[in-house]
């Protein structure tokens, strides 16, 4: 199938849920999922076979992460997203809202920090160039709520309301940096959030749930914006090919629709994740307050046993 732009693509037939899951892969996109896999299984292998555990249900939100890209990029869901708003816009709602999310929760950094070699005293390897990037000033910048909510916005109006969706939808190179631009983004926005990898930004949980609501919002107006619209807006889909069988105003109703309610399903288990987390981390902040307890009891009834061995003595 020819990515190479909207007016050279052959005419699809009517677009069913059956023939949108068909396999049509964009090489780009097969090979990153590819490569993605390979490298997070390799260090799962690699911590347990040096006796190390790695938690089960991060592997599978990985993988998971993984195949909803594949879903998203490797099937023709990314031929009919080039001809159709609607197709399109559920594959940008994934790749940015459903995929970073699932690969957050799978904790790559954290994995190959403990699966990397350290380069020894004095020596910067692999491990040590990971770890300053993940607590560089250009992480602080770019994982910072300043920074991740306006890229979050600018992410829909800036792109859909302006030229730049049209000339990025006009080659195969610029439909691949707009999906992966969309999935980075998801991935900054996300991560201070419920991210479990090390980082520099890290607001207490209260917070991170108004950064998460801060963001959700404007994905519902932008919806609503396409649904009220009287004209269609952006170029690319306004003169669907006859052999689609779909009016372009139509069309782009129905992809306000999917913007519009989509927000929601990641609102809902982010939300989850994070009252998971909260209920972790104050379940291990009791467990170590109770070891401090349980020291200083030791510690009371060492120096009172050491009082009495004291007044024996006297005594004797």
């Amino acid at each position: 199938m020819d990515h190479s732009g909207h007016g050279m693509m052959p005419d699809l037939p009517p677009f069913t849920l059956g023939r949108g899951l068909e396999w049509s892969a964009d090489p780009f996109f097969l090979i990153a999922c590819l490569a993605g896999l390979g490298l997070y299984g390799w260090s799962v292998v690699r911590l347990r076979r040096r006796g190390d555990q790695w938690s089960t249900a991060r592997t599978v939100s990985f993988a998971v992460g993984v195949l909803t890209i594949g879903l998203t990029m490797c099937t023709k869901l990314n031929d009919y997203g080039m001809v159709m708003f609607s197709v399109h816009m559920v594959q940008h709602m994934i790749i940015s809202m459903l995929s970073p999310i699932l690969l957050l929760l799978g904790a790559p950094m954290t994995l190959a920090l403990r699966a990397l070699p350290t380069a020894g005293k004095g020596r910067r390897g692999p491990r040590e160039l990971l770890l300053a990037l993940l607590h560089s000033r250009y992480m602080r910048v770019i994982t910072h709520p300043a920074f991740t909510i306006p890229m979050f916005i600018a992410s829909l109006y800036a792109l859909y309301f302006t030229p730049l969706f049209d000339f990025l939808m006009g080659s195969q190179l610029g439909h691949i940096a707009m999906m992966v631009h969309f999935l980075m983004v998801g991935v900054v926005f996300f991560w201070p959030i419920i991210g479990v990898d090390p980082g520099p930004h890290r607001p207490g949980y209260l917070m991170r749930m108004l950064e998460l609501f801060a963001g959700m919002p404007f994905h519902a107006f932008f919806g609503i914006a396409l649904m009220m619209a009287s004209e269609p807006m952006v170029k690319t889909f306004q003169h669907p090919a006859a052999s689609l069988g779909i009016d372009a105003l139509s069309d782009q109703g129905a992809a306000g629709g999917i913007a519009w309610g989509f927000s929601e399903v990641p609102s809902v288990l982010v939300l989850i994740a994070l009252l998971f987390q909260w209920y972790g981390s104050e379940q291990r902040q009791a467990r170590r307050k109770d070891r401090a307890a349980d020291r200083d009891g030791d510690k009371e009834l060492e120096a009172y046993n050491a009082y009495l061995a004291s007044l024996s003595g006297r005594q004797g």
